[in-house]
């Protein structure tokens, strides 16, 4: 099965993602082309081979309207800088403009308004005016873009999760949310260029590692936030984050916004035979390589991951056990067993683990403490590699048998059903081996 692996040691920005899948292109240069020639208004895009702690790697940069986002930025140590400009017009009317640097030099401005009115364009302002766009704005750009549709329908369901998390997090509808035409723009050639990369290299799987967001805190408008910073966060919801020791902001919302809607799960890297390696670079530099690291290659097929929760108790009896493993497998316990073991003063005890899919541990969770005697429950997630199966119904003169019929990895298994057998066996007063003799005769 052909696996992207991306590693997020570092952290994600839209750029350095673009850059580690290009790395993974037999010709990136076409691809560069291919880009520039989309038609998203006034950018250009290129690229630069760029060296971090020994690594070489690619950095991408976006300019729009002969401008780099990030060019005009101070020189911070780490991660994300949110920097308050307040404008009044002649009217009076405060408007706030929020300029966030990340911690890969580019920049994401969000705008919006006290008043619902957009920010006229008046030389009387007391800082430069800038043009601003809506979401519906942005939509109508990458609708327009000369994409493949489903790359189409990728770029903007993208670009809707960050919007949806800066509305989220501002308090305000997504409509009242004006984005920075600079920042705009890189935003989305950083997000149709990975939308693409995904739709050329067209893996089967793709795994994304916990991602590192950093930690510490920044300053913005309405004064210090934490690291992730909120919009982050919240597209992050449900996926598997940790702080590190880096101060400032690793994860920016494109980056996060990106993974969340490509990966199809997270975790560490599969065994696979890796055929080809892209770094991504971003501008930083620390004592870490500040990259992202895609990986391509070839896994071994397999069905899905399990979960496996598994306690000791000695303090219940057979019957309060069998009662239990009933209300386990209605919660939707994939398998339930039991093992005899023996505890410390060596007590007799029994070990019960239960196999759950990842969605039903929770349900499966409360279901353990509520019907067990046991104070603590351990977790292994596990991949498992599953044939795939089927029922067959067999007609046959005793009426109808279900055969199940597992084929994968070069074997095939064929088998019926035993409530079937049981059934037959009590109609005709036979033992099951003789139903299954006369069965297979037919």
């Amino acid at each position: 099965m052909k696996t992207l692996f991306i590693d997020c040691g570092m952290g994600a920005a839209g750029d350095m993602l673009t850059a580690a899948l290009l790395e993974l292109l037999p010709d990136p240069d076409s691809f560069i082309t291919k880009l520039n020639g989309l038609g998203i208004p006034g950018t250009e895009v290129k690229t630069e081979s760029t060296v971090k702690c020994g690594i070489q790697g690619t950095h991408f940069m976006v300019t729009v309207n002969h401008e780099e986002e990030g060019e005009e930025m101070h020189d911070h140590d780490h991660g994300q800088e949110i920097l308050p400009v307040q404008m009044q017009d002649k009217e009076g009317h405060s408007h706030e403009h929020l300029r966030k640097h990340s911690h890969n030099g580019k920049d994401f401005h969000v705008h919006f308004h006290v008043e619902e009115e957009v920010l006229p364009n008046d030389p009387t302002l007391e800082m430069e005016h800038h043009h601003h766009s809506r979401l519906e704005d942005i939509e109508a750009v990458i609708s327009g873009l000369k994409i493949p549709e489903n790359v189409q329908q990728d770029v903007l369901a993208v670009y809707r999760l960050i919007a949806e998390a800066e509305s989220h997090v501002h308090g305000v509808p997504v409509t009242d949310i004006h984005f920075h035409e600079v920042g705009t723009m890189d935003a989305v050639t950083d997000i149709t260029a990975v939308c693409l990369l995904m739709n050329e290299i067209a893996p089967d799987e793709v795994v994304v590692s916990p991602i590192h967001v950093g930690c510490g805190q920044v300053r913005c408008a309405h004064g210090i936030l934490p690291v992730p910073a909120p919009a982050t966060l919240h597209v992050l919801q449900n996926v598997p984050i940790y702080g590190g020791e880096i101060k400032g902001e690793l994860c920016t919302p494109t980056g996060a916004a990106l993974l969340k809607h490509f990966a199809d799960r997270f975790g560490n890297m599969p065994v696979m035979k890796t055929k080809a390696v892209g770094y991504g670079m971003g501008k930083k530099d620390f004592k870490w390589a500040n990259c992202v690291r895609a990986v391509l290659g070839e896994t071994i097929e397999r069905s899905d991951q399990i979960t496996e929760l598994s306690f000791n108790v000695d303090d219940m009896t057979g019957e309060a056990i069998g009662f239990a493993m009933e209300r386990l497998f209605e919660a939707g316990a994939k398998d339930v067993y039991f093992t005899p073991i023996y505890m410390k003063k060596s007590r007799p005890a029994v070990k019960i683990c239960v196999l759950c899919a990842e969605e039903d541990r929770d349900k499966i969770v409360r279901c353990i403490y509520k019907h067990t005697s046991t104070i603590g429950i351990r977790e292994t997630v596990m991949g498992r590699y599953c044939m795939e199966r089927r029922i067959e119904i067999l007609q046959t003169p005793y009426g109808n048998v279900r055969r199940k019929v597992s084929e994968g990895y070069g074997t095939r298994r064929e088998k019926l059903e035993y409530e079937d057998l049981v059934r037959i066996a009590n109609e005709q007063d036979l033992s099951i081996e003789e139903v299954r003799r006369r069965l297979a005769d037919l």
